[in-house]
């Protein structure tokens, strides 16, 4: 059964008029290195990318996703997401190892994260900021879409071609998203459940783009397939490394007179996990919380630029703010990431 599936997903992901069969890329493409076949380009590209199991499941939230290895082979580049919200995150290699990793570091503003693991030897992808594709160049994205793959089985290839690099401009309304630079247009649907923090490469191999989240223009209806360009990403990645975007919750020290979820007037999901979400189930009348404008649902993110990676972990950075004191919080509600301010 499984075998049929992921011949079913190649059928599907290597439609778009591609074969296996040897052809000369180089012919195509004059930039491209020494001819290779489509074969060797994704098989060496696979070794790069691993699949990423952690929290999920709850709410319709999937509890999967993909990652790039990069820097020395010990770091590996993905989309922040509640996947990322456990203590350990699963990580599993092109050969079928499964490593356990830990969040170094996120950039809620561009929605990437890193991850640590040991070294494994797995090869690098190298983040080269004057790698910028043009329009009309034909890339591949290499995803776990819909969590096909597992243990040593390939993940997905997709042909596409680059259609414009243009700004992710938000409009009130239409596209629910935190990140507001410059993002690679693709016309082949790769942003689908489990394929964010894939890998859009070139002909060459090498990695010109990191593939974003699902997102849906709330106006026109239509799906963005789209991917940050690896300039945005290396910035990105030199910022978490350099302790400049969100720090972790264990980091917080507590006060006297904290803030606390019944004197805001909230009411989590109960805590019947090790790393149970941070979701709102109910908000009081007339409270903290309801005038700041949270809501039932919302699962909130960040307080203070600082990671809540769970239930317990939203009580211990509250423990850390004086109750006299407003604070800000990141929430995602559906699709849309929010700021809200709370003053007491």
């Amino acid at each position: 059964m499984r075998i049929g599936m992921l011949c079913l997903a190649w059928a599907i992901c290597l439609a778009s008029a591609v074969s296996l069969a040897p052809h000369n890329w180089a012919a195509d493409e004059p930039s491209v290195s020494p001819a290779r076949t489509l074969e060797q380009l994704v098989v060496q590209s696979e070794r790069s990318i691993v699949k990423l199991y952690g929290a999920g499941g709850a709410r319709g939230l999937e509890s999967y996703q993909t990652g790039i290895v990069i820097g020395d082979g010990t770091l590996i580049l993905t989309s922040w997401s509640t996947v990322l919200d456990v203590e350990k995150v699963r990580v599993v290699t092109f050969d079928g190892r499964r490593l356990d990793a830990e969040v170094a570091g996120v950039d809620p503003q561009c929605e990437l994260a890193l991850l640590r693991i040991p070294d494994a030897g797995l090869p690098p992808y190298a983040l080269d900021p004057e790698l910028v594709p043009r329009v009309g160049q034909r890339v591949f994205a290499i995803t776990n879409l819909f969590g096909i793959a597992a243990g040593n089985e390939a993940c997905s290839a997709q042909k596409g071609v680059v259609m414009a690099i243009a700004p992710l401009t938000k409009r009130k309304g239409s596209l629910k998203t935190l990140y507001q630079g410059r993002v690679i247009v693709i016309d082949v649907m790769t942003n689908n459940p489990g394929a964010s923090g894939g890998a859009l490469i070139d002909l060459s191999g090498r990695l010109v783009g990191v593939i974003g989240k699902e997102l849906r223009d709330e106006q026109a209806g239509i799906w963005i397939n789209y991917a940050l360009p690896v300039d945005v990403v290396k910035s990105s990645v030199d910022r978490i490394l350099s302790g400049q975007t969100s720090s972790n919750a264990a980091t917080t020290a507590t006060v006297s007179e904290p803030h606390r979820l019944l004197d805001l007037g909230l009411a989590l999901i109960p805590d019947v996990l090790p790393k149970t979400p941070a979701f709102v189930d109910w908000v009081k009348e007339d409270s903290i919380a309801a005038r700041a404008g949270l809501q039932p649902n919302d699962l909130i993110l960040l307080v203070n630029e600082v990671r809540v990676d769970s239930r317990k972990g939203l009580e211990r950075i509250l423990s850390s703010i004086n109750r006299a004191d407003s604070f800000q919080i990141l929430v995602q509600r559906g699709q849309e990431l929010i700021r809200i301010q709370v003053r007491p």
